[in-house]
């Protein structure tokens, strides 16, 4: 039999810093090369462009759950590697969308039965973003489900919370999972011994949280008021115009907007502009410069509750240069 190929299932919720993560992992130095599956909730991925431009191979699901609608792209997926030869891989990192029940990803790599015999389920490594999950287990089964099955979990941003905010945190994720190990960083900051190749799935422990995971049985269900809304532009964006409209559109519609993200295509820049936000907070930064003879597409996705499309689609015109 060939060597099984290690499998991490890269989890959290919207926002935490899974994408962040994954780019530490593809780009630092050791010279190990990895598939990479990408899922995204919207019909138009994001994270694709977010990730680094490393010599890694990277395939991306839009427009469902990897735990619901697209669990079979996830299987021929893997498949697909199968057959061209998973010796070239030393490791499969899979990211779901921020909404993703993770069991029936885990499930996968058992159901299957050649993928079972090719990969070995490493470990789930959930990231939590420290500022914002006290209220996403308020309204999120996701949020709790991500924890309840991570046999590794990030506790991330510690710089946007105080000693106190970070001892009750502590306190709920150890209540819902006291058995996963628990990294506390910023921006996703750790090293990779910590959670590669660890070892770290039990199938003994996940059994006692869901009896049934042998079964191949799921009856996740996603909060239907959660709704995703992509926005593209082949016309560029006039920075000026895009940090007012986007900052009023943060300030006013923040609570309701759990994630957002973009990758623009800037006026006379070279170089792409990576827009990133959870709620009011925030971040944007240049990207990787376009290559070239590469169409500039700009694309901008908002995740969240009672989210009004025309305007937010009207407003995002306005920050576009006009038509020739």
């Amino acid at each position: 039999m060939t060597k099984q190929i290690p499998v991490t299932v890269l989890t959290g919720y919207l926002g935490a810093g899974k994408t962040t993560l994954l780019n530490r992992i593809l780009s630092e130095p050791h010279g190990k090369k990895f598939a990479v599956i990408i899922n995204e909730f919207g019909s138009v991925g994001v994270d694709n462009d977010l990730v680094v431009g490393v010599d890694e191979e990277i395939f991306e699901m839009n427009n469902g759950c990897i735990c619901c609608t697209v669990r079979g792209d996830l299987i021929r997926i893997i498949a697909g590697l199968m057959r061209r030869g998973l010796d070239k891989f030393d490791g499969i990192i899979v990211e779901t969308t921020g909404l993703a029940d993770p069991a029936p990803v885990a499930q996968t790599f058992f159901m299957d039965d050649e993928v079972r015999k090719a990969t070995r389920l490493d470990a789930v490594i959930t990231v939590v973003d420290a500022k914002h999950i006290s209220e996403r287990l308020k309204d999120s089964t996701e949020a709790e489900d991500q924890i309840a099955f991570a046999d590794i979990i990030i506790l991330n941003k510690l710089d946007l919370v105080s000693d106190k905010e970070l001892a009750q945190v502590e306190s709920m994720i150890r209540a819902i999972n006291p058995y996963a190990q628990v990294h506390k960083t910023k921006n996703s900051q750790i090293e990779l011994d910590k959670i590669l190749d660890r070892g770290a799935f039990d199938l003994t422990r996940i059994l006692a949280i869901e009896p049934e995971f042998m079964d191949g049985k799921h009856s996740h269900n996603h909060d239907s008021n959660v709704k995703s809304i992509a926005l593209t532009a082949d016309r560029a964006v006039i920075l000026g115009r895009f940090e007012e409209w986007i900052g009023g559109v943060l300030a006013e519609q923040g609570p309701q907007i759990l994630r957002s993200k973009g990758v623009l295509n800037i006026r006379n820049s070279p170089r792409r502009f990576v827009f990133q936000a959870v709620h009011m907070i925030a971040d944007s930064a240049p990207g990787n410069a376009w290559k070239d003879g590469e169409k500039k597409t700009s694309k901008l996705v908002f995740i969240g509750r009672d989210l009004d499309k025309a305007a937010l689609t009207k407003g995002f015109e306005d920050c576009l240069e006009s038509a020739a």
